[in-house]
């Protein structure tokens, strides 16, 4: 087997098709000099890799905009200029995979490395950076900054967009290198005038003496341009999922393995698990519109560990383990899979206090 060279990182990710180009995910194990993927039958990971990806010689691009409904991709270019897009679940994934990807590519080059760390750590701004040309770049219909319907404590606004977002933008448009670059150029465009936060989180980071806390690399600090500032609530029939239910603080998300309802197959879902109001929400993450495809309200709710030995019963299919069971206080009975009994662990002990 290939993975016996050593195993640096492991995971779901969503992978973008060489042919049909389709959005698929697969399982992904990390090595020194290479990323296998496998393809996920019934829940359980076939024994022989779908594909790999040749590390020696690629590129790696993070943050990747080139998808606008897909946030949160990598862009893997190899030595032969195939191109490949991997999807992950959260920001923070994304740069957990995007950090180990690029130290096994650089890994047989120690001065890479070196320069990799000096960047990061470095702080210089563009000398002839002008304020005003990044701000009519964002407005660039095509190119800019795409401008979103939000929530915040319940309220919704048109035409804003998140700290992390701005971020990226930044760095993929080359106007900063690092985060805390961007954090900081993002600051000064508060500074000057042409952004202004939206809602309480951004609101109250603007208060902080320190420049690099005043404005908010986070996925749910909302900010806008300064003239569109004003605050829009959207009419009842846009809203398809109840508005409450995902105006809540998001706890924890990841990929689990699902078992349906109807069919009985297992499908990869990206939960997302939100407080104040409790919700456990799924997406399919082969989709670009972002809506849940179920949900439900954690109040009352039984969640418990499901043991290994044997197929418990209401399980079907060829299950790889790591299975958790809830029941919603309607007695309707959800059957997931982690990918380790460690995150099965989390999961539980996250989903616990919201019962």
């Amino acid at each position: 087997m290939e993975e016996e060279a050593g195993v640096l990182k492991e995971g779901f990710l969503v992978k973008r098709g060489h042919v049909v180009r389709n959005w698929k995910v697969r399982w992904f194990v990390l090595l020194q000099d290479k990323l296998l993927y496998y393809k996920i039958e019934g829940g359980k990971k076939e024994p022989s890799p779908k594909g790999r990806i040749l590390l020696d010689g690629c590129t790696i691009t993070c943050p990747c905009l080139e998808y606008e409904n897909r946030p949160l991709l990598i862009k893997l270019k190899t030595k032969t200029n195939t191109d490949y897009f991997l999807e992950c679940c959260s920001r923070e994934e994304r740069d957990s995979w995007a950090l180990d990807i690029t130290g096994a590519i650089h890994a047989g080059h120690p001065v890479q490395v070196q320069e990799l760390h000096r960047m990061k750590n470095s702080f210089k701004l563009l000398e002839n950076i002008s304020l005003h040309n990044i701000v009519e770049r964002m407005y660039d219909s095509s190119t800019g900054i795409k401008l979103t319907r939000n929530l915040d404590q319940g309220n919704r606004y048109k035409e804003t967009f998140t700290g992390s977002a701005l971020v990226d933008w930044l760095i993929s448009n080359s106007f900063a290198v690092s985060r805390f670059e961007a954090v900081t150029l993002a600051s000064m465009l508060m500074d000057e005038n042409f952004l202004r936060p939206v809602g309480v989180r951004s609101t109250e980071a603007t208060r902080s003496s320190d420049p690099s806390e005043k404005f908010l690399d986070d996925s749910t600090a909302l900010y806008m341009f300064a003239e569109s500032s004003k605050k829009n609530t959207s009419s009842k029939e846009e809203v398809h999922f109840n508005i409450s239910e995902l105006s809540g603080t998001i706890l924890k998300q990841g990929f689990l393995v699902k078992q349906g309802h109807k069919r009985k197959n297992w499908k990869v879902r990206k939960f997302v698990l939100r407080a104040d109001p409790a919700f456990l929400h799924y997406y399919d993450p082969t989709k670009e519109d972002n809506k849940p495809v179920g949900g439900f309200s954690l109040r009352g709710c039984l969640v418990s560990a499901l043991e290994d030995n044997g197929v418990p019963a209401g399980v079907k299919g060829n299950v790889q383990g790591n299975l958790f069971k809830i029941i919603t206080k309607n007695d309707i009975h959800y059957y997931i899979q982690a990918s380790s009994k460690a995150e099965r662990v989390q999961w539980i002990e996250a989903i616990k206090p919201l019962t």
